[in-house]
């Protein structure tokens, strides 16, 4: 294993991948996935379909296994929501690590690298992408406020100092994620892994991260009421 942080990675890397109606950039997604740096590494992608009906289904089982990289699918039996999903995917990760990857082309793998390298200090066992920290392009200022707000509360209320709560590149140690009883289902998935992190008080550190939203038009699932739900959620379990 290189010792360099710069250049860590584990021996292997679960990619959890939650899935609803994304045949339009799910293929790409995959490609990315699978050939995303450090090539050598080995790596478990998990696509949780949550009850698509377009075809990401039938896009994910012809995606093959090689080598390097084990694909599989997971098929839930309805649309139950994203927490529900992720969730589906972190009970069969095996990785020493796992991270939860969107499939809509917003996150950029090649950013793996950067995830992944603080885990070569044996104490780091989570770290979260942050967008604020990273480059941004002029389309994220639309939905720039309601993280912000997210984050102000996660961090009023836990006593942390994170800058992007609602992000979706969030890694873990896999013994660690397997451990914390999560219940989301939809988008709420996020400030529950998180609440219940800080009330462990386990470090959450975050790296610089590239971000290019999409559209409503463009198939943007999350809107404001999820912003809600995420404040009620932290509020929640602070107190439970």
């Amino acid at each position: 294993m290189p010792e360099d942080s710069a250049s860590w990675y584990p021996e292997l890397l679960s990619i959890v991948i939650p899935c609803f109606n994304e045949e339009a950039t799910l293929g790409q997604v995959l490609d990315r996935v699978r050939s995303a740096p450090p090539v050598d590494m080995h790596r478990q992608i998990i696509v949780v379909d949550d009850g698509s009906t377009d075809a990401s289904v039938a896009i994910a089982e012809a995606v093959p296994s090689d080598a390097t990289t084990r694909i599989e699918v997971i098929r839930q039996p309805s649309n139950q929501g994203k927490g529900a999903a992720v969730r589906a995917g972190l009970a069969r990760a095996q990785g020493d690590l796992v991270i939860i990857q969107d499939a809509d082309l917003e996150y950029d793998p090649d950013d793996y690298p950067a995830l992944l390298a603080p885990f070569s200090d044996p104490e780091v066992h989570v770290v979260y992408g942050s967008r604020i920290l990273g480059s941004r392009n002029s389309s994220y200022w639309q939905y720039y406020w309601g993280g912000r707000l997210v984050t102000f509360v996660a961090n009023l209320l836990y006593g942390s100092h994170l800058t992007d709560e609602p992000t979706c590149y969030k890694v873990f140690r896999r013994e660690l994620i397997q451990s914390i009883p999560l219940e989301a289902v939809g988008f709420e998935f996020c400030p529950e892994v998180t609440a219940k992190l800080l009330r462990r008080r386990i470090p959450i550190h975050e790296v610089p991260i590239r971000y290019h939203p999409r559209s409503f038009e463009e198939g943007k699932k999350i809107s404001w009421r999820d912003g809600l739900i995420a404040i009620k959620t932290l509020w929640r379990h602070r107190w439970s």
